[in-house]
């Protein structure tokens, strides 16, 4: 281990040879020691025997930048945390690091990264409680206003909602309740042709439409 200040003075024939001869260890074990060396440049390697941590200086010459860890017990080296990955232009693709678990839960975060078991569960448990079918809604009555039978209507909520209406028979052979894809192709939930009282349920995802074909209609209760 040694440093150097790689300036060789005016000296004798065997001073100098020696003075250059400590600089070319320097740079022969990265300037390696405890400390850092006395005298830095700019983009100059220090490898930090306290700590294990190759590092470099930066361009300004004003502080060190850590480049990798190295266990001299077991001869491995190691990435450190929060080592970005980028392009060759700089810009970051990934991280190889730990993201808040806040950056998780959200699930809004495009920046790749290295990720525990522990923290994909309670990122996943995290959106299925606050997203999960029946969490933060509410069942709402329809029966006096803003439906009407014979009329397609379409989920926008952004979420699946539960569906209910109830009404009497109007004597004909009906599909009283219907849900689609795309407001065109129908498929009936359930079919009517006797007399009685007409009920229809049924989940309507997210984007997706139904209608009520039974006639009049009693109630009308929607879980969103």
């Amino acid at each position: 281990m040694s440093q150097h200040d790689f300036s060789i003075a005016n000296q004798t024939a065997s001073s100098a040879r020696s003075d250059i001869n400590n600089g070319l260890q320097a740079l022969a074990s990265n300037n390696s020691g405890s400390s850092a060396p006395s005298t830095t440049y700019a983009n100059m390697f220090w490898y930090d025997s306290s700590n294990n941590l190759l590092k470099m200086r930066d361009e300004t010459n004003s502080t060190w930048i850590d480049v990798i860890y190295i266990n001299q017990a077991s001869g491995v080296i190691s990435i450190l945390d929060n080592t970005n990955l980028v392009t060759t232009g700089g810009s970051t693709t990934g991280l190889l690091g730990d993201q808040l678990a806040s950056a998780w839960n959200t699930g809004t975060g495009t920046t790749e990264s290295l990720v525990s078991p522990a923290k994909v569960t309670g990122s996943v448990s995290t959106y299925f409680n606050a997203n999960a079918f029946g969490v933060g809604q509410t069942w709402q009555d329809f029966s006096g206003s803003g439906r009407a039978s014979s009329t397609s209507y379409r989920n926008t909520t952004g979420r699946p909602i539960m569906v209910c209406i109830g009404g009497g028979w109007n004597g004909s052979d009906v599909t009283p309740f219907e849900v689609s894809n795309n407001g065109s192709s129908w498929i009936g939930i359930n079919r009517i042709n006797s007399g009685g009282t007409l009920n229809g349920s049924a989940v309507v995802p997210d984007d997706g439409y139904y209608r009520w074909n039974g006639g009049s209609f009693d109630t009308w209760a929607e879980l969103r």
